[in-house]
């Protein structure tokens, strides 16, 4: 099982509608040399073949490096690929089937938007962490529901696995997240939309080591 020390810090979500496939490995190589803890890899449009491939790549890239890689929707490329775990959103797997193709090992995180109820039956059910969000305007989901630094509070007095915040966060907004109890800052454009990914991602981590 995953341990909160694992999520803590900065989870970068590699998304290939932002990233051209020629420069996926090498940017995420970047992220990570500028301190992200989490990689995720969500592929909404690509073929099976070459989500197989980029992941098996990711994979490799990841273990070499000691961070976790987790599969966004998708637990039988988790599998497939030796991934760390897989994220899971309102449509896809319950915990419980994921776990029981995944392994007691697995990372399994769990979109919960703005409900804390979902929360509190995901760590029931057995996830290890759970994802709340959109905090910010965000336009990788521009109609995606608003959630309030207020909920981060009261989840993190009520759950016992980490707990991480996403949506809209940059360099400048996201201390005011971790202040009210995000174990970890989820990130997508902040990082890989940026002219220098490695120093994007630095200013991310920084916030993390700061009192």
């Amino acid at each position: 099982m995953t341990t909160s020390a694992t999520l803590a810090g900065l989870y970068v979500i590699a998304d290939t509608s932002l990233i051209e496939a020629a420069r996926l490995i090498d940017s995420v190589a970047l992220a990570i040399a500028g301190g992200a803890h989490v990689i995720q890899y969500r592929d909404k449009a690509g073929d099976r073949e070459s989500r197989l491939r980029q992941a098996t790549a990711l994979a490799r890239l990841c273990e070499n490096q000691r961070v976790p890689l987790i599969i966004n929707d998708d637990p039988e490329l988790a599998a497939d690929v030796g991934a760390a775990g897989v994220h899971l959103g309102r449509t896809d797997p319950s915990v419980t089937k994921t776990r029981r193709r995944l392994g007691s090992r697995a990372i399994i995180g769990i979109s919960c938007y703005n409900q804390l109820e979902l929360a509190l039956a995901a760590e029931a059910e057995g996830a290890n962490y759970v994802a709340f969000g959109s905090f910010y305007s965000s336009t990788t989901k521009p109609k995606a529901v608003r959630a309030a630094p207020t909920l981060l509070r009261t989840a993190k007095r009520q759950l016992n696995i980490p707990v991480v915040a996403i949506g809209g966060i940059t360099p400048e907004n996201g201390a005011a997240l971790i202040n009210a109890g995000a174990d970890s800052l989820a990130v997508i454009q902040g990082v890989f939309k940026q002219t220098d990914i490695r120093q994007a991602a630095y200013r991310y981590a920084l916030l993390f080591s700061r009192p």
